[in-house]
């Protein structure tokens, strides 16, 4: 364990303390904050991602992090910790760890109020306490409650992230940020916080804010089960998709943001769009639907290989295995779910990634060289130029610039 990262008793006074903060939605904030000169102690339970953090590296991929990290860390602004006890020094407790859907996709808040059981001891009415994780709407206040119940009243507040993975140092310090309180007091607390980082703080109050985090999620899946929903239409009529869309976006400025085609996932947009059908009493059916054409897209991917050849003397490669491009998260990655299906329909499936920490992966060359069929699941850059060797290529992003139809390839190097 390196000196920077070994965990220790923080008496002195610590600006701001990230719950959770070793990952994807903590680090980035607990760096931004450090280098707004606040000193961050970082809480978490993973002391390997500790380890790799306090040794200047970031455990996963985030753009313009490192440099700003190792800053952190010469000029003492980073400490760490696995000790729950350490979170009474700080005048700031930022709550970022993930609150999932269970298997009735319904939301599971075992995790956050596990998460307060553990440190209630240690938390003070003097201290800010934010809740940064997406929520199911009225936790907030819920958790207000709950705290009282137990003999605390905390100054509580919500202030949801809106960060695209993998660019947060970017985005934390150029998108407005929302904020909300439980009392008056938190809220403006909450925003003299946050105003150290973001260009504006917009006030709400905490329903509003938790809203607004996932109407804007819904809303983004929604979006993204539009167009798959459209390319199924076209892909089933053997018409090119993206002749269409050229033609529907070209000079036209209201469809100019209609996105691409492709494998819509990760550990937001899906979740999200649960919680708020959860929340409205699951009479969402537009979130639903969307849901059924996302989440089906891998099934129309196999069913559409198998009309046109004999899958099941074929091997298929995969090609990204991470959420979306140029990341290395593969969580609910649909790429894992279409690997599932092909095991059974398929002679066989291999699978590649760049960045994708997983044994089962194989290098690029291998998979390109024993595959009959190549689908790319995630467009990373490094795929751009690949040679494709002749293989059957399926394309549903059009990254390649081949219409997303199902066709044998020629040397690839696309306009994309």
């Amino acid at each position: 364990m390196s000196k920077a990262s070994r965990p220790k008793s923080h008496k002195t006074t610590t600006d701001v303390c990230i719950v959770g903060g070793a990952g994807r939605v903590g680090l980035p904030l607990s760096i931004v904050f450090a280098s707004k000169k606040q000193r961050v102690l970082i809480y978490d339970l993973n002391q390997q991602s500790m380890d790799i953090i306090g040794g200047g590296r970031m455990p996963f991929r985030e753009e313009g992090a490192e440099p700003l990290l190792r800053d952190a860390l010469s000029k003492n602004l980073l400490s760490f910790t696995s000790r729950p006890d350490d979170v009474a020094g700080a005048r700031t407790v930022v709550i970022t760890i993930g609150t999932p859907v269970d298997e009735f996709l319904t939301p599971s808040l075992r995790v956050i109020t596990r998460c307060f059981d553990e440190l209630l001891p240690f938390l003070s009415p003097q201290q800010l306490i934010v809740i940064r994780s997406t929520v199911y709407p009225g936790v907030t206040e819920s958790i207000a409650k709950y705290t009282q119940s137990k003999g605390k009243s905390l100054k509580l507040a919500f202030c949801p992230e809106r960060i695209v993975e993998g660019y947060a140092i970017e985005e934390l310090q150029s998108l407005p940020q929302i904020v909300s309180g439980t009392t008056p007091e938190a809220e403006e607390d909450a925003a003299q916080l946050f105003s150290l980082i973001a260009p504006e703080v917009v006030r709400l109050a905490p329903i509003e804010a938790e809203l607004v985090k996932v109407f804007s999620n819904a809303y983004r899946y929604i979006e993204f089960a539009v167009s798959n929903q459209f390319y199924m239409i076209a892909s089933a009529a053997n018409v090119d998709y993206y002749r269409i869309l050229d033609g529907m976006k070209r000079d036209y400025p209201r469809s100019k943001d209609f996105p691409r085609a492709g494998l819509t996932a990760g550990p937001c947009l899906f979740k999200d769009t649960m919680q708020l059908a959860s929340f409205y009493r699951n009479q969402f059916g537009l979130g639903f639907d969307a849901m059924l054409v996302n989440e089906g897209m891998p099934q129309f991917i196999v069913d559409r290989l198998d009309s046109q050849y004999p899958l099941h003397e074929m091997t298929v490669g995969l090609l990204g295995m991470a959420f979306k491009a140029e990341s290395d998260d593969p969580r609910f990655s649909l790429s894992y779910k279409l690997k599932k299906i092909l095991a059974i329909r398929a002679k066989s499936v291999l699978s590649t990634d760049p960045y994708v920490q997983d044994p089962s992966l194989l290098p690029l060359d291998e998979v390109v060289k024993k595959s009959d069929i190549l689908i790319l699941c995630a467009p990373h850059r490094a795929y751009q130029k690949l040679d494709l060797r002749h293989k059957v290529a399926v394309d549903i992003w059009n990254f390649w610039g081949r219409g997303g139809l199902f066709t044998r390839s020629h040397a690839a190097g696309g306009t994309r």
